[in-house]
């Protein structure tokens, strides 16, 4: 759950006023949040009114735990929630805004799909951003009549607490729309970025190979899931273990992200681990299943080993 331990105090962009984040899961709604509480207006997209009144939902109980840290107060609180606006078209969600950012499921053909959207209902000189943590923006902006306004801007999760951004521009994305991107993070209080359009960019190009090679080395019976985590832990300061970790990224994910590795660079020390794909196609994905390396329990703080690694 998110706790904020800094106070924070609104602040608004002198260029960028209204935002709209098209995607209310686990990412978009932190993105919201975040945009919302420093100032900024959000309209808040999802085709589910179920999904979108969950966000809201879980974006207030966030805000009550910064209020009882006593990050924020309530003024902040309310004027946070009323800045952000729920919509189920994108047509509707998108009138007059100055940045759209993307953050749907990490899949190619939902992303293409929704920038042909956003470019055909989106004003002339508003910005388009996804959160892709692996798709090349530059094939994301072809998708588009305006590829130099395509960039991406990939958050860390939880958003209102992890302050890196990954800025990557794509092969077309004009230096302009670069900067303006790394002034609105700072604006948010994030330390943005800039990075190249290379599959895996920055963060998950070095992330997801230790992943699998972790999975590698269960796979292989070098050692223990607990054993792993506590080795990364206790000897390379990791707060989280490689395999605890992918939990709660999920598993899907990072096997998507290995296959775009692996595709784009062409190189056999990509290649997925067989027990990664395996786990996938059981339906073994991690926190979002229930069950990965580790079983999850609701309402539980105990991590407890999946059985079939015991």
């Amino acid at each position: 759950m998110i706790e904020l331990s800094t106070n924070k105090t609104i602040k608004y962009s002198l260029g960028m006023k209204k935002i709209a984040v098209i995607g209310s899961g686990t990412m978009g709604n932190g993105i919201a949040h975040t945009f919302a509480q420093n100032g900024y207006l959000v309209s808040l997209i999802d085709i589910s009114e179920e999904a979108l009144q969950k966000a809201v939902n879980t974006i207030s109980g966030n805000l009550d735990r910064q209020v009882k840290k006593a990050a924020i107060d309530e003024k902040t609180k309310a004027s946070t929630l009323a800045n952000i606006k729920i919509f189920t078209s994108i047509s509707d969600g998108v009138k007059e805004i100055d940045l759209a950012v993307e953050a749907a499921t990490e899949n190619l053909d939902i992303k293409l799909n929704i920038f042909r959207e956003l470019d055909k209902h989106v004003p002339a000189n508003a910005i388009l951003a996804s959160n892709t943590s692996s798709i090349p923006i530059t094939k994301i902006g072809s998708a588009t009549s305006r590829p130099e306004k395509v960039i991406g801007m990939h958050f860390m999760n939880p958003v209102p607490l992890m302050k890196l951004v990954e800025v990557i521009k794509g092969r077309s994305t004009s230096a302009a729309t670069t900067q303006a991107i790394m002034e609105l993070s700072k604006k948010i209080e994030k330390v943005p970025v800039e990075v190249n359009d290379f599959p895996g960019f920055v963060a998950n190009r070095i992330l997801m190979p230790m992943i699998n090679e972790a999975v590698y080395s269960l796979h292989e019976g070098v050692s223990g899931v607990e054993e792993i985590d506590t080795v990364m832990k206790l000897g390379m300061a990791h707060p989280m273990g490689p395999l605890q970790l992918a939990d709660f990224i999920g598993l899907d994910v990072c096997l998507f992200i290995m296959n775009v590795l692996y595709d784009g660079f062409k190189n056999p020390k990509y290649a997925p681990c067989p027990l990664l794909v395996q786990m996938v196609e059981a339906g073994n994905k991690g926190v979002k299943s229930g069950e990965g390396f580790y079983k999850y329990t609701a309402g539980s703080k105990e991590l407890v080993v999946a059985e079939r690694f015991k």
